[in-house]
C-alpha cells in the first residue's frame, strides 16, 4: 500500500486515445462514432438484448441511443471510449470511465458494451487492459471499480476473469428498468495491478495464440501461476 502522507489526489479522467496491438481506444466523437456504434458494432435495435442489464429503457432508434449517450456524458460525466478493431478498422464496442472520485483516486469502468465482433478474440481483453493501465499508470488511481446487476452473470464472469475481486452485493442499490437492482461490486486496487498487468501482457502476447487464433493458456491460469510464484 502506498504512503498517503502527501496524497494530493488524481487528475479526473479525460477522453484519451490509446493504441494497443489488436484494438485502438478512441474518445467518443458523435460525428465519427454514433452511426458506427449503432449500426456496425451493435446492429441497431439488436443492441437491446445486449444492454438488458443497463438501467435505461430499450432503444427504439438511433435517436434514442444518441440522446442517452449524450446525457450520460453531459449530465453524468461519463468518459466514453470507443473500441476499434485495428485489423478491420471497424468500431466494435465501447466502455466508459464513470463516477470518478479524483480526490480519493477511485474510478469505475461501466456502460460496457461489446459488439459481436469482439467475441472469441483478444479485443475485449486488450481493451480492458488498456483502460486499466491508463487509470493506474497514467492517472495514478488507487482503486478501479466494476459494478453490474447481480443477475448479470456474464458481466460477473468477465470481471472475475479480468482480475477484479468480488466485494459483495449492494441490496436495492438502484431501480433499473422499473425494477429493483441489487448490484455486484468488484475492484482492482493499485497494489494488485503489477501482477494483474503481467498476466494481461502474457495472455495478450502473440505466443499465447495458435495459428487459428485460439488461446493456449487462460488468463485466469496465467494470473494464478504468477500469484503462486509471488507467494513462494
Amino acid at each position: 500500500m502506498r504512503d498517503l502522507a502527501n496524497w494530493k489526489g488524481c487528475p479526473a479522467p479525460q477522453p484519451v486515445l490509446i493504441e494497443g496491438r489488436y484494438v485502438r481506444l478512441e474518445p467518443y466523437d458523435r460525428a465519427a462514432h454514433l452511426e458506427a456504434l449503432w449500426h456496425d458494432a451493435f446492429g441497431g435495435v439488436a443492441i437491446n438484448p445486449l444492454l438488458k442489464y443497463f438501467t435505461q429503457d430499450d432503444f427504439s432508434s438511433i435517436g434514442d441511443f444518441d440522446a442517452w449517450l449524450s446525457a450520460v456524458q453531459e449530465k453524468s460525466g461519463w468518459i466514453t471510449e470507443v473500441f476499434r478493431d485495428k485489423a478491420t478498422g471497424k468500431v466494435v464496442g465501447m466502455a466508459n470511465y464513470m463516477r470518478a472520485d479524483p480526490a480519493n483516486g477511485v474510478v469505475e469502468v461501466g456502460g460496457v458494451a461489446h459488439g459481436p465482433a469482439m467475441a472469441r478474440s483478444p479485443l475485449s481483453t486488450e481493451a480492458h487492459y488498456l483502460m486499466a493501465r491508463h487509470v493506474f499508470e497514467d492517472l495514478g488511481y488507487r482503486r478501479y471499480e466494476w459494478k453490474c446487476h447481480s443477475e448479470n452473470q456474464p458481466s460477473r464472469n468477465t470481471a472475475a476473469r479480468l482480475g477484479f475481486t468480488f466485494e459483495g452485493i449492494f441490496r436495492q442499490h438502484m431501480i433499473s428498468k422499473h425494477a429493483n437492482r441489487d448490484t455486484a461490486w468488484f475492484s482492482i486496487i493499485d497494489g494488485e495491478w503489477p501482477l494483474i498487468k503481467a498476466a494481461f501482457e502474457a495472455w495478450l502476447s502473440p505466443e499465447n495464440f495458435d495459428g487459428d487464433g485460439r488461446q493456449k493458456r487462460r488468463l485466469e491460469d496465467i494470473r494464478a501461476d504468477l500469484q503462486r510464484r509471488a507467494s513462494s
